[in-house]
């Protein structure tokens, strides 16, 4: 993985982090404004990813309260952020995989923040 700080991963191919942000914010996951001020300061500060060309955040899935919402898509140099989220749930449903290290840690913090979540579940996928 590039830049990792542990020499074991530098074989490996990347990392995704899987986050359920539940109990957020709702004016905030509701907003399409918000989310593209998330995904640049994530991608720009916080995981020092170099973003390729605009995100993509439509507002779809109108027909049914469960599927509406923003969905988001941003590349990267190093793979790709990706996130649903969930009005009528409160929640957001993100992944970020690259084949660069990035501190999970601080990722994490960071999104819980932004959104406000009373509650996080988080996955992290090494990828050989």
């Amino acid at each position: 993985m590039l830049n990792s700080p542990d020499p074991k991963e530098k074989t490996m191919f990347g990392q995704e982090l899987i986050l359920n942000l539940y109990d957020c914010n709702l004016e905030t996951i509701s907003s399409g404004e918000k989310i593209k001020e998330f995904v640049v300061e994530l991608c720009d500060k916080v995981i020092h990813m170099k973003r390729y060309g605009e995100a993509l955040i439509p507002h779809f899935g109108h027909e049914n309260p469960i599927t509406s919402g923003y969905s988001l898509v941003q590349l990267i140099e190093t793979s790709n952020v990706s996130a649903h989220f969930s009005e009528y749930k409160k929640s957001v449903y993100l992944n970020i995989f690259s084949c660069a290290w990035y501190d999970v840690e601080k990722t994490i913090a960071y999104c819980k923040k932004f959104f406000g979540a009373g509650r996080v579940e988080s996955h992290l996928l090494k990828r050989e």
